[in-house]
């Protein structure tokens, strides 16, 4: 005689998703996507992208709402990817200032050093105060613009994260049915 047993667990097929994100924005990703159906597998360090982690997550094939679960994803993705645009962009205005404001100043040093060399030592000291001047500026610079940038920044970078919020709580809702 031979007993038949009989599977009691159903089967699950998954599609799997590999997302390579900025170590800033691995939080944000990682409770975004469990809205989506999504479950982290696992994180790993980028080696081809130096500061970035690579996520592996995994859902149901068979998942309900599937096409609107993926067009609010895209949703979600694009409002942290807008996110990552205005975060750089305060650091971008800054570090411009800076660098230009320290390339006059090396450039008037320069010109110290050669009125130096050219025996002309007043020309070489009033030269070298600008020089000097436009070696230390750029860190009060950076910071000043820096701050300025952030306070302008901050309230758009506040109403990306409601609007992710507002995605998120959506597609849970259509997970929930």
């Amino acid at each position: 005689m031979s007993v038949i047993t009989k599977n009691e667990k159903n089967f699950v097929g998954y599609e799997y998703k590999d997302v390579t994100v900025k170590h800033d924005s691995k939080s944000v990703y990682a409770d975004g996507y469990t809205h989506f159906g999504w479950t982290l597998e696992g994180t790993s360090n980028s080696f081809q992208n130096v500061g970035s982690v690579s996520m592996k997550f995994k859902r149901n094939r068979k998942i309900r709402n599937k096409a609107e679960l993926t067009r609010l994803q895209r949703q979600f993705e694009a409002c942290v990817t807008e996110i990552e645009t205005l975060e750089r962009s305060k650091i971008m205005a800054a570090s411009v200032a800076a660098y230009v404001i320290g390339i006059v100043g090396t450039a008037f040093m320069a010109g110290s050093v050669f009125a130096y060399l050219s025996n002309m030592l007043s020309l070489s000291v009033i030269l070298a105060i600008p020089g000097f001047a436009g070696w230390i500026i750029p860190y009060f610079c950076f910071r000043g613009i820096l701050k300025k940038k952030t306070d302008k920044v901050a309230p758009f970078i506040d109403k990306k994260y409601d609007e992710i919020y507002e995605v998120c709580e959506k597609a849970n809702g259509l997970l929930a049915k």
